[in-house]
């Protein structure tokens, strides 16, 4: 362990032959993000860069911070959430690629700020985060880390909502590119990752059949219609509960039936988080759900549900299944709860397929590399990555199908530019 001379806090670096292999898998499928990665290697556009991330150790993430390290950075990786990092990943990342790694799955509170402080150690230039953990804790810090730094990236829906409130509160630092806006981001990682994770880590905890099942989705952003719509496809009866009222509209005109999630509550069969909020499902929903439901959340952290409202209610609660445990409430009905309350998609399954995390990680190497070129000239505030980029990383992914599309014609710019035209 201390013949690398690099700073490290991993579960066991005898893991790292797996990781490897799961890392090069993985790898199989991010072909845009290989791409970038053999630009970085030749131009070095992050030379001298140091760069602290907060994210989800998984083998699509370690496949991320290769490509900064290519680009020349120096990376420091934490996790983003304790149940989500596959502990051979961090050690094949520390033994092989020499990158300082704080990540050990399972890990309490206490250790995952303590990872995410000693993830800022070096003082970096450059922060990527998912949640806006990082960000947080560096503003705490003080003047002294925060001076060096040149502008930040956010990952999630969440962590974008943080820091638009930071700004708005007129404590935000530095510029943060919200790589969670990216279209390439959302409409995909999003909707098709979240939607297919989600029921993966439900059906690898439970092995429930999905088919004549009463599924409720808390939320209709672009994570809840990707779960919503794969539920659907898998035979459920799907119900929305939002507190948007054009998200409720768009949901019912999708097909979904929609009502708050009190009167769901002793309907549903499974229920899923997908909102980003805190105590999504609250005590008197809790009280109101039939005999066996199943809980999990897919949207932030370990906060949608109502976990200590939960035990309070119980009067006993045992473990079934891995990650799936049953309560017995004091009204002698059951309540299962997946993962903790974490999100069920990485700590009951593997989070995200590679092929979309290919498209949100180019966002976040693109999105550093644009920062850089861009160092001083953005003021403290949340920033969308440059329409161009976006479309540029569309049109690698396209290429990378072998798929080809239209272009406009000289004649057809020319018309949509002149508004003298007319029809």
């Amino acid at each position: 362990m201390r013949n690398i001379k690099i700073d490290y806090e991993i579960k066991d670096l005898a893991m790292a032959n797996h990781g490897v292999r799961r890392i090069e898998w993985a790898a199989r499928f991010m072909p845009v993000l290989k791409r970038i990665r053999e630009r970085f290697e030749k131009e070095k556009p992050l030379k001298g860069v140091r760069m602290s991330c907060c994210l989800h150790v998984t083998s699509e993430t370690a496949n991320l911070v290769k490509t900064l390290k290519a680009g020349g950075a120096e990376v420091r990786l934490c996790a983003s959430n304790p149940l989500s990092t596959q502990d051979d990943v961090a050690a094949a990342l520390v033994k092989f690629d020499k990158i300082s790694v704080f990540a050990i799955n399972g890990i309490d509170r206490h250790g995952y700020y303590r990872h995410i402080e000693k993830a800022l150690q070096h003082r970096p230039h450059i922060t990527t985060d998912d949640g806006a953990d990082l960000v947080t804790t560096l503003h705490k810090k003080g003047e002294v880390l925060l001076s060096g730094v040149i502008g930040g990236t956010e990952e999630t829906t969440t962590g974008v909502l943080r820091l638009k409130s930071m700004e708005q509160a007129g404590v935000l630092a530095y510029p943060i590119i919200a790589v969670n806006d990216s279209l390439t981001k959302y409409l995909f990682d999003n909707r098709y990752g979240t939607g297919q994770s989600t029921l993966d880590g439900i059906l690898r905890a439970t092995n429930v059949l999905f088919a004549g099942s009463i599924v409720v989705v808390c939320g209709y952003g672009w994570c809840g219609r990707g779960v919503a719509l794969r539920a659907r496809g898998m035979g459920a009866e799907v119900i929305i509960t939002e507190v948007n009222p054009i998200r409720a509209l768009e949901a019912r005109m999708d097909g979904f039936r929609v009502m708050r999630l009190v009167d769901a509550a002793p309907l549903g069969d499974i229920f899923i988080t997908v909102t980003g909020n805190i105590n999504v499902i609250d005590r008197h929903h809790l009280l109101k759900m039939k005999d066996g439901a199943i809980i999990c959340n897919a949207g932030h952290f370990d906060v949608e549900i109502n976990c200590h409202a939960l035990k309070e209610i119980s009067r006993k609660e045992r473990e079934l299944r891995d990650g799936c445990v049953e309560y017995l409430l004091k009204n002698d009905r059951r309540i299962i709860l997946l993962a903790k309350g974490r999100l069920v998609n990485l700590s009951a399954a593997e989070g995200h397929p590679a092929m979309v995390m290919d498209l949100s990680f180019a966002n976040q190497a693109m999105a550093a590399e644009f920062l850089l070129n861009n160092r001083g000239k953005l003021a403290p505030k949340v920033y969308k990555l440059p329409e161009e980029i976006d479309e540029g990383i569309a049109r690698l992914k396209l290429e990378t199908l072998s798929i080809k599309i239209d272009c406009l014609t000289a004649e057809q710019k020319k018309y949509i530019a002149d508004w003298q035209t007319g029809t």
